[in-house]
């Protein structure tokens, strides 16, 4: 395993168990069993550490969306977004508790303009979705659907943050299709129009340059040992700078770092640049 993504694994469990403050970095490294040297290799301080996570379970979250919204068919794709939101949130609910509690910690201006990155990309993804599910039966309320499904995402998300219940997951994804559809197919009155859609419009492109996501790779390869995904990563890699490869092969690479924790961010941008 790779030092950083150990350090961060083993920071989730004491972060959940003690809280941020509570926390001290030699019991991070005490927990991971390295030195303290070994842990400011990776992080400089533990406010970075614990903006490294909130970033990682973002870019997680972004790609598991990504891979659903371009890869599932019509018929089931909203099923499935709705799924692996929610199987997020439960994954990470005890880190989130933790974070809602002691947020002064990351609600600083460098914080907020990440998150704002990345609510972007999933507002994109969304009307992705809701284009291809809806057509012009949603065009005129689409930009009002995208909120309303983040609305969903963000209400519901209150059962696993506030309530000590157990969640059916799967009846859950099953209504909120529900209640989506029925909002497409019967909404009649847009708020999100004129100037307000222009703005939504303008951020659709948006793209991170090809040189931020070539050393993103180079990165990756050098930290990672040696495992059928680095080797997908160096073949990506000389594709990026001399593509030789057919569409089939590097879409074939880029499935292969999906399954990896802290490759999913490399194979959403992947797919982005290569746009499967």
């Amino acid at each position: 395993m790779m030092k950083k993504q150990l350090i961060m694994e083993k920071a989730v469990e004491l972060f959940a168990e003690k809280g941020f403050e509570s926390t001290s970095i030699q019991q991070i490294t005490e927990h991971c069993g390295i030195s303290k040297g070994a842990f400011y290799l990776s992080f400089k301080s533990k406010d970075e550490l614990i903006v490294a996570l909130i970033d990682h379970f973002m870019m997680e979250m972004t790609s598991n969306i990504d891979h659903i919204v371009r890869n599932t068919r019509n018929d089931r794709v909203l099923y499935e977004f709705y799924y692996a939101i929610y199987l997020s949130f439960q994954k990470h609910s005890a880190f989130a508790k933790v974070l809602i509690k002691e947020q002064a910690h990351t609600f600083n201006e460098g914080f907020m303009e990440k998150m704002s990155f990345y609510d972007k990309l999933i507002d994109n993804l969304i009307l992705t979705m809701i284009e291809r599910l809806y057509g012009q039966e949603a065009e005129r309320i689409k930009y009002d659907l995208i909120f309303c499904i983040k609305g969903f995402m963000n209400t519901y998300s209150h059962l696993f943050l506030f309530y000590n219940i157990p969640i059916d997951l799967d009846l859950l994804a099953q209504s909120l299709v529900e209640k989506t559809n029925i909002l497409a197919s019967h909404a009649a009155i847009p708020y999100v129009s004129g100037d307000l859609a222009f703005i939504l419009k303008q951020t659709k492109n948006e793209e991170i340059p090809c040189e931020a996501i070539a050393q993103l790779i180079d990165q990756k390869i050098e930290e990672m040992e040696e495992s059928i995904e680095k080797e997908s990563l160096v073949l990506l890699r000389q594709e990026f700078s001399s593509p030789s490869l057919s569409r089939a092969i590097v879409k074939g690479l880029i499935e292969n770092l999906q399954s990896h924790p802290h490759c999913k961010w490399v194979s959403y941008l992947l797919r982005r640049h290569f746009q499967f």
